[in-house]
């Protein structure tokens, strides 16, 4: 008896394939499945908490603030909440000049409206959008430099 030689282009998944998977399914699903489904929520929920640790590290925020910064701007906004706190200690700060606190109180104003900026962006069209996060992303440059060298680092 001779085999068939298989016709190029032939499925490789018949209808008789098919079949006997649905029927192997059928017998071995109720056993695996109480022990597999625990496994892949565990495992769903150890990958979830592992990319979450990633967003907060690329934002360079705590996983706890992670839902404060979403869409486009997270990463913008995010900078701009870094620089806000970096302003309040420097206002506070005991060693602050009159000179650097009339400059965080400036900066927090001018980080204000960046922030409405960024906010105002999410719904503008992708090459308006990119081109207010480039302005922002340039304003928070010189402010950052502004504050770190008051800061003395």
């Amino acid at each position: 008896m001779a085999r068939k030689a298989k016709v190029v282009g032939e499925a490789r998944f018949t209808p008789k394939r098919a079949k006997n998977a649905i029927a192997v399914a059928k017998v071995v699903g109720p056993a695996v499945l109480p022990v597999v489904a625990p496994l892949a929520v565990r495992a769903a929920g150890a990958a979830r908490e592992a990319y979450d640790r990633y967003q907060a590290r690329k934002l360079g925020v705590s996983v706890d603030r992670l839902g404060e910064y979403t869409g486009r701007g997270a990463a913008l906004h995010a900078r701009i909440a870094g620089v806000a706190e970096g302003c309040q200690d420097l206002r506070k700060s005991e060693k602050a000049s009159a000179a650097d606190r009339e400059f965080a109180a400036e900066a927090l104003g001018t980080l204000e409206q960046l922030s409405a900026s960024v906010r105002a962006a999410e719904r503008m069209p992708a090459a308006r959008r990119k081109s207010v996060h480039r302005a922002v992303a340039g304003e928070l440059e010189r402010l950052e430099g502004q504050l770190l060298h008051r800061l003395g680092l």
